[in-house]
């Protein structure tokens, strides 16, 4: 998903056609390429397991941007329980799915333009219809991004967002 408006980027002075409004994370934090070989292990599209413990679903956060008609997605993974992680994967394909109770999960995505770190923030884990990736609503607290996700964010933080993300500044 991409913005509409395009900017001069204040890391490299060119000119960027397009300023994305989503970025994804492809795994936790805690996978590592050598988990791949084990047999407990998998890397999913939109689940994963570390070591038969731990159990993640992807999800997004999204943040409002106050001065543009869309919002901003951060593609992250949520660890849940062993019981609400097997809730999720039987509802995984049946319709009327959204209707069930918020899940509780740790956020395990480390977002790199946040201090302090991001991995462990408590959220509340919202499932969606049928293709659609659950909603993370994250704990009320004065980390950054609880608090963007709570106030929302200008056009200029999703420059910045980009500019980091894309040149590493």
């Amino acid at each position: 998903m991409g913005g509409a408006t395009g900017y001069v980027c204040r890391s490299c002075g060119a000119w960027h056609d397009d300023l994305p409004f989503a970025y994804h994370a492809p795994a936790p934090a805690t996978w590592s390429p050598e988990l791949a070989e084990d047999e407990q292990s998998e890397l999913g599209e939109e689940q994963c397991v570390v070591r038969g413990e731990l159990y993640f679903v992807r999800a997004l956060i999204r943040l409002p941007v106050l001065d543009a008609e869309q919002e901003f997605e951060w593609g992250i993974w949520v660890s849940l329980s062993k019981d609400n992680f097997s809730r999720m994967s039987d509802l995984w394909h049946r319709p009327g799915r959204e209707t069930e109770p918020p899940m509780f999960g740790w956020l395990s995505t480390e977002l790199p333009i946040y201090a302090p770190s991001t991995v462990t923030l408590k959220t509340m884990v919202h499932v969606q219809p049928v293709g659609l990736r659950p909603l993370v609503e994250l704990e009320p607290t004065e980390h950054p991004l609880p608090a963007e996700q709570r106030d929302g964010i200008s056009l200029a933080r999703v420059q910045e967002f980009a500019e980091r993300l894309l040149h590493g500044t």
